[in-house]
């Protein structure tokens, strides 16, 4: 060995001694321990009490983590939510067919609830929302006659020819951007007799605007259709009852038509004149409800999502009782037809009859959206009541308008 290798180790003793300096108790610590902190969690592991106080500290954080977790999911809301949204009823692959195979939306909700009395109804809602701005709104609700009239929102967009019936005589409808189903009577029952505005609870859903495209997507239609029984088979789960709908695609019609249309056929009803100023007036296609089911609408003119005229028959009386408070309040302008047969009015952008038919209620309505040709609408209700009526088997009808003025 040379001698600069002796001075070398002669180096190195001296910085191992010096690394190895004797604490208080008169034992070597290493330097790089020296140099950790007290609470360090290496020095604190070598003892079993040190280890100990690792745990504690650990698992009350974990527990304070979890317990914040414990808390979203029992909102069932955010990331943390349930594998199950909508109060139970969808399953994350529910979901992911509603947002195109798309697994990153959150649910949020308010659980479904009746008041203390009952005379409203249950209500709740569920809110499913990507962060690619897409929002499905799901309510659960019972109908009453304030949901009907000349500007309501749910009879003006879930009532819109867009929408075609589920079918299999079940109250309910759906398009790419809307759809509801009723609750049947069988298990849940009707409203009490003596609640004159009660309706029937509803579950519906809606993605946004109403949409008069010239093509429904056929595709979104049927997922909202199978989503919208799936809400309702699982809220009749919960209340006890065993029966359970069927998926309703199979059994539905086609997309709703786009029609041109004769000039004693408006709505493609025969024997109802096409009045010469909402011929010459026209801003959009005519577009009739596809289907035999518990609504026929045709909407005329559609202008951000409002129909310049809407031509309906409601033939259900669960839904019909929509417009009996406003068939009744609605303007001084009756109408009659016959003592037994209903009662209804008329007005510059109105005509309404609600008529006494074999199987209950049924609705037949005229509607403008402005009242600037008040001669159309009486000439059209009369017509379109007595055909409609014949159509379904409620006629004849022969209604009687007040003089005008």
């Amino acid at each position: 060995m040379n001698d600069s290798e002796n001075k070398e180790n002669e180096e190195n003793n001296k910085s191992n001694e010096s690394n190895n300096t004797p604490n208080e108790n008169g034992t070597r610590v290493p330097l790089h321990e020296r140099r950790r902190p007290m609470w360090h969690w290496q020095r604190l592991a070598r003892s079993r009490p040190r280890l100990g106080v690792i745990t504690a500290v650990v698992g009350a954080v974990v527990g304070a983590l979890l317990g914040g977790a414990g808390v979203a999911w029992r909102a069932e809301a955010g990331p943390f939510a349930d594998d199950r949204a909508c109060w139970g009823a969808f399953s994350r692959d529910d979901v992911a067919a509603l947002f195109d195979g798309k697994r990153d939306i959150e649910s949020s909700e308010v659980p479904i609830s009746t008041d203390r009395i009952g005379t409203e109804g249950p209500s709740g809602e569920c809110r499913l929302t990507s962060p690619r701005g897409r929002r499905i709104t799901v309510e659960a609700h019972r109908l009453d006659s304030g949901f009907g009239g000349a500007g309501d929102r749910w009879a003006d967009e879930f009532l819109s020819a867009r929408l075609t019936p589920l079918g299999d005589g079940l109250l309910g409808m759906a398009s790419d951007t809307r759809a509801w189903l009723a609750v049947p009577d069988g298990c849940i029952g009707r409203p009490s007799r003596l609640d004159a505005t009660g309706g029937p609870t509803v579950i519906d859903m809606e993605t946004g605007w109403t949409v008069y495209d010239d093509e429904v997507d056929t595709e979104a239609r049927d997922a909202l259709a199978r989503a919208v029984v799936k809400l309702v088979n699982h809220y009749m789960a919960d209340k006890g009852c065993t029966s359970e709908i069927a998926d309703p695609v199979r059994r539905m019609s086609g997309p709703p038509r786009f029609l041109d249309e004769k000039k004693d056929a408006m709505c493609d009803v025969k024997g109802v004149p096409l009045p010469a100023a909402y011929k010459h007036e026209a801003m959009g296609g005519t577009v009739v409800t596809r289907g035999e089911g518990p609504v026929r609408t045709c909407d005329r003119d559609v202008l951000f999502g409002h129909p310049q005229l809407r031509l309906m028959t409601i033939e259900d009386p669960r839904l019909a009782m929509l417009y009996d408070r406003l068939s009744r309040d609605g303007a001084k302008g009756r109408v009659s037809a016959g003592e037994q047969d209903g009662y209804g009015f008329v007005r510059d952008d109105m005509g309404l009859f609600q008529a006494e038919c074999q199987t209950g209620q049924v609705t037949f309505l005229v509607r403008a959206e402005n009242g600037d040709h008040p001669g159309d609408i009486r000439t059209i209700l009369p017509r379109y009541v007595a055909a409609e009526a014949d159509r379904i088997g409620c006629g004849p009808l022969r209604v009687t308008l007040p003089a005008a003025g």
